[in-house]
């Protein structure tokens, strides 16, 4: 058996099975902060166009070098939910804000660049090309 490696080590592109070691995906990325070491859990791809589930670090079992072992069986995984990325900052807003600005808020669509950067990135992950330098 592998040794085990802490979190700290996980990168995209690292293999993710589920309590049986059945094949559940890929790690697309790592949530928590290194320089406190608090492990929030992980963003896992079922296959390359997936929109990815968060998996929390509760239920994140044996870590070896390549493959993290969930304590869920598949059934379990497949119910979680999708994995938002955190935001860049925060915005507060008033709610007193003019109301044409609320809307204008709540209606700007999302940058296209950001899903093919994040498309991107997934697909390098599986195809191992990821932190290759």
């Amino acid at each position: 058996m592998a040794d085990a490696v802490s979190w700290l080590l996980i990168e995209p592109g690292w293999h993710v099975v589920d309590a049986s070691g059945g094949g559940i995906g890929k790690v697309e990325a790592v949530a928590g902060d290194s320089n406190a070491d608090i492990f929030d859990g992980l963003a896992v791809a079922s296959d390359m166009l997936a929109r990815p589930k968060y998996v929390p670090s509760e239920q994140v079992g044996a870590i070896t070098d390549g493959t993290v072992q969930l304590t869920l069986e598949r059934s379990a995984f497949d119910a979680l939910g999708e994995y938002e990325e955190p935001a860049d900052s925060i915005e507060v807003e008033s709610e007193k804000a003019p109301l044409g600005e609320r809307l204008e808020a709540k209606l700007i669509d999302e940058d296209p660049r950001e899903h093919r950067e994040t498309l991107a990135r997934r697909i390098a992950a599986w195809l191992g090309l990821a932190g290759r330098r």
